[in-house]
């Protein structure tokens, strides 16, 4: 079974292979040669790259990174996300993260895909790109490339699902419902608003403001109790009740403790839950279909991402890294890497990516046709794409 469980040791100091790769036009020209491995006529696989991307890849646009260099949370050290089974057994722990959640949508709701996302979405147009496996939760990537496959290993947050019924429901209409039912906090939303609290993305003047952000959409209000928020119940439980359960709401409709079932949950993988075989399975074939796997912006702590690049490891596959801070097991992952490659074998560097990938992109339209990736003619793309 495998669940998205966090990595809690520090992290090392960001290495950097090809000692090139330490200037933007050096980190260029390895990630080029990463990607057009010249020496390789027959590579295995289908010729193509598969991207795996971590929150890196969207503080451009604004969102809250989990970690830095050292492996501690960037903008509030004293985080702890919430677990699925604190969420799933706990009507408090859900108002809790629903009040917290309903602060911090804002925010993601009015974020957009960055350059390094529309990157991607060249690099796919380009042929280069099978397919994106991303942990983040915020569709980005959806977004910037709608017809390049991308597999949302931990979810996404436009939607809220139901733990009894498993239906989806509009992350943006569920936010109106919470308004609806939660009028004084709808009005400090308001004065947060107003008062320019989450409108900037400086963690100091968020604090300054009395707030602490987190990632994926999580703001914390210090001293604030959270005990009277109040959530929705699912419509199609309160309707029709899975056998042998019961959905009671208040008099304004909210979801009352006296009921065992028709619980909405945000529709990403809580760290301790499960991720699906559907999705495990997909990954898989994303990753074993590639001849090459690029990490964005993660730092592979949580261990259902970690294990998709040991598995191209094991296949002897390259795997190339942009990450600014360190890597979980960084030195394991980097062992069979020489420090004079010119990065066809691989490359590991520390750049931004929403100035990086750009550059890249530009680079291999101007390259000559001699110089563009291997792609075999009998390449055929996988049944899930």
């Amino acid at each position: 079974m495998l669940m998205r469980i966090p990595f809690t040791q520090p992290l090392p100091a960001a290495t950097v292979i090809p000692s090139s790769a330490a200037t933007a036009a050096g980190a260029v020209s390895a990630l080029q040669n990463f990607l057009n491995p010249r020496s390789s006529s027959q590579p295995r696989g289908n010729g193509k790259t598969t991207i795996l991307s971590g929150a890196g890849i969207s503080v451009a646009s604004g969102l809250a990174d989990y970690r830095g260099s050292n492996g501690t949370y960037t903008l509030n050290k004293t985080y702890r996300p919430i677990y699925f089974h604190e969420f799933s057994a706990s009507h408090e722990a859900r108002k809790r993260y629903w009040a917290r959640s309903y602060l911090g949508w804002t925010t993601l709701n009015r974020s957009h895909p960055n350059a390094g996302h529309h990157a991607v979405a060249a690099l796919g147009d380009m042929g280069i790109i099978s397919s994106v496996i991303t942990q983040n939760v915020d569709s980005f990537h959806p977004m910037a490339h709608p017809t390049l496959p991308t597999i949302e290993l931990h979810g996404y947050l436009r939607s809220t699902v139901c733990l009894s019924c498993r239906t989806e429901y509009d992350r943006a209409k569920f936010q109106d419902d919470l308004a609806a039912l939660n009028p004084t906090w709808a009005a400090f939303l308001a004065e947060m608003l107003q008062s320019g609290a989450l409108s900037t993305e400086h963690p100091e003047e968020r604090r300054m403001k009395g707030l602490k952000t987190n990632p994926d959409g999580d703001v914390d209000v210090p001293g604030v109790e959270y005990n009277t928020f109040r959530y929705p119940a699912c419509p199609a439980c309160l309707e029709k009740p899975p056998e042998g359960k019961h959905v009671e709401i208040d008099s304004d409709g909210a979801w009352s403790a006296k009921s065992n079932a028709g619980v909405l949950k945000p529709n990403v993988i809580m760290f301790g839950e499960s991720i699906p075989d559907s999705t495990k399975s997909a990954v898989e074939v994303a990753i074993d279909e590639a001849s090459r796997i690029l990490v964005l912006g993660s730092s592979l702590a949580t261990y259902s991402a970690f294990r998709l690049i040991r598995r191209a490891q094991e296949q002897s596959m390259p795997v190339g890294f942009v990450n600014m801070g360190g890597i979980r097991n960084e030195e394991l992952l980097l062992a069979g890497l020489a420090p004079d490659t010119n990065g066809e074998d691989g490359v590991r560097c520390a750049q931004p990516l929403e100035a990086l990938l750009p550059s890249l992109v530009e680079r291999l339209r101007t390259a000559p046709a001699t110089d563009m990736p291997f792609i075999p003619a009998t390449f055929q793309p996988a049944p899930w794409a």
